[in-house]
């Protein structure tokens, strides 16, 4: 069985902590001659590439491991036998750092108009693909939280607070206004949706939109009421101006 995807919000930590422990300099340039390497390389080579000690390389190389940078394994270079213990060896992983502070969500972005493109209908512009497409994986996400959470029927303030958790994750910084009204500080796809706020604030609302007729929240919409610096969309109470008074509806 696959496992499940991490989070964003625990990946974000997971890079911040990788990041953290490439700011030593020999770590750092040990990781860059492994990774350069293209195969596994021993303790004694790495401890040569940066002129340290074996038992300070196998320090650092061990906090790589730990970090999720490196793997290690028993293997003798280039695969001859010989007799003893043999020697520990060491490897990249699969592992991509990305941090940005704000969070940033271009990779969704790219992944939403990765599938418009693929899909797209013949009497459908390249625009109405893109909103298609985002509105659906939003349902999609939407539907698989239902599923695990298994809510039951959800009011307006108390749905809100478990679409908290998804907004959160993918860095729209939510603040809760008022019981029933979520404002987003943080803008994932920015800068792109400045270059295109059309497009990218059309999949933004769709996706959004998606996302709260999947967890089938009652009395909740996603509506644009774009700021400076903010998010375009809010989640206000259905019917309600998003720049008015909100309503405390459970």
């Amino acid at each position: 069985m696959a496992s499940d995807p991490i989070p964003p919000a625990r990946a974000a930590d997971a890079a911040i902590d990788s990041v953290s422990v490439l700011g030593e300099d020999s770590r750092r340039r040990m990781f860059a001659f492994i990774r350069r390497a293209r195969r596994a390389v021993t303790r004694d080579e790495a401890a040569a590439s940066v002129g340290i000690s074996r038992k300070l390389a196998a320090f650092h190389l061990d906090k790589l491991v730990d970090a999720g940078l490196l793997r290690a394994r028993y293997e003798t270079p280039g695969g001859i036998r010989r007799a003893g213990r043999q020697p520990k060896v060491y490897e990249p992983t699969d592992t991509q750092l990305t941090v940005s502070i704000p969070d940033r969500r271009h990779e969704l972005l790219a992944d939403l108009l990765l599938d418009a493109v693929l899909t797209e209908g013949p009497e459908e512009s390249a625009m109405q693909a893109a909103t298609r497409t985002a509105g659906v994986r939003g349902r999609q996400m939407g539907e698989t939280e239902r599923e695990r959470t298994r809510p039951g029927r959800l009011g307006a303030e108390r749905g809100l607070t478990t679409c908290e958790r998804m907004l959160e994750e993918h860095g729209y910084e939510p603040v809760r206004e008022t019981p029933t009204h979520i404002r987003l500080r943080n803008c994932p796809f920015h800068p792109l949706a400045a270059k295109a706020p059309d497009l990218v604030c059309g999949m933004n609302h769709a996706f959004l939109t998606g996302y709260l007729d999947g967890l089938r929240i009652n009395g909740v919409q996603a509506v644009l009421a774009p700021q400076p610096g903010e998010c375009c969309v809010r989640l206000t109470p259905a019917g309600a101006d998003p720049d008015g008074d909100q309503g405390e509806a459970r």
